[in-house]
């Protein structure tokens, strides 16, 4: 039995025929008809008998129509309260985030969240979360967060969309940091060819990082020579100014993470002749975007992003 089969045989024992529930329902007396005889179906007593010309409910129907009602009633209360969770504005909204960008935007985004809204309503309450995991590994986390700040590099797989709902924030370059006594440093932009025979710090494979230097690799037509594997920006930094290795250091986010400016005496250089750009999205499951406090979260993150930008 479901719940509409319920309704029909409450509805049926309050109007007494068939062709009033339907014209109450606005269904035919065809589909009324099948939903009691699918119910019946779910039974092992009789729910209606003939009285003349009329279909009633025996005793039986009685008793399973009240107790019918009470669901119904608690499936219209259960609905109210998931409207209610869904439309308020404040309620809790989990949050996961690589390093770099959690550095960036996490306290950026709670400064925005701080207070009322525009219209007076509360905020939504955030509770951050870092997993920083290689590129495959996102989507799986819309299954523990409601929403997921993911990247992938433009020319990788898209996320799976039948899947996850995809909020793009930004497309972030990744940009040559090497020490400003360095003789490429003199260059406003740097090609494959000119920094593949450099030693190099980087990612470790499945990240960005890694990502652009295959593509560099592969553009210059030579291995190249990997240092150092470290996921954290600000020790890639740190090791670049240090003399010896160059690194890739995002544009937008690093400068953030590194405390507003780079160590000294290190650069940021583009690369000409190879989109370096990674994509910054947010990941949800479908039904997350459902709620208002998620979507003003969301919303908040473009604004953020935004302003780093800028």
């Amino acid at each position: 039995m479901d719940i509409r089969q319920l309704e029909v045989l409450r509805e049926l024992g309050e109007l007494g025929s068939v062709k009033a529930v339907a014209e109450a329902m606005l269904v035919t007396p065809s589909a009324v008809s099948q939903q009691l005889t699918l119910l019946q179906r779910s039974v092992r007593v009789p729910l209606t008998r003939k009285d003349g010309r009329t279909l009633v409910l025996t005793e039986a129907g009685e008793v399973l129509a009240d107790a019918g009602a009470a669901v119904v009633a608690a499936m219209a209360q259960a609905r109210a309260a998931i409207d209610a969770f869904q439309e308020a504005p404040d309620a809790a909204v989990t949050v996961s985030g690589f390093h770099s960008a959690g550095q960036a935007l996490f306290a950026p985004l709670s400064r925005e969240l701080t207070g009322p809204d525009a219209a007076g309503a509360a905020q939504p309450r955030v509770q951050f979360t870092d997993e920083d995991v290689a590129q495959q590994d996102f989507p799986a986390l819309t299954a523990r967060y409601d929403l997921v700040l993911a990247h992938r590099m433009e020319h990788s797989p898209p996320w799976p969309t039948d899947r996850v709902a995809v909020i793009e924030l930004t497309r972030e370059p990744l940009d040559i940091a090497l020490p400003a006594d360095h003789p490429l440093a003199r260059h406003p932009k740097l090609s494959a060819r000119d920094v593949a025979r450099e030693s190099w710090v980087t990612s470790r494979p499945g990240y960005s990082p890694d990502d652009v230097l295959t593509a560099v690799a592969a553009l210059a037509s030579t291995p190249l020579r990997i240092v150092h594997r470290i996921n954290d920006y600000s020790t890639v930094a740190a090791l670049v100014a240090g003399g010896g290795v160059l690194g890739l250091l995002p544009r937008y986010t690093s400068r953030a993470a590194l405390g507003q400016q780079l160590p000294d005496g290190v650069v940021l250089r583009p690369l000409a002749d190879l989109d370096t750009r990674r994509c910054i999205d947010l990941l949800a499951r479908p039904e997350a975007l459902e709620r208002r406090s998620v979507r003003r979260v969301a919303e908040a993150f473009r604004t953020v992003m935004a302003g780093l930008v800028d």
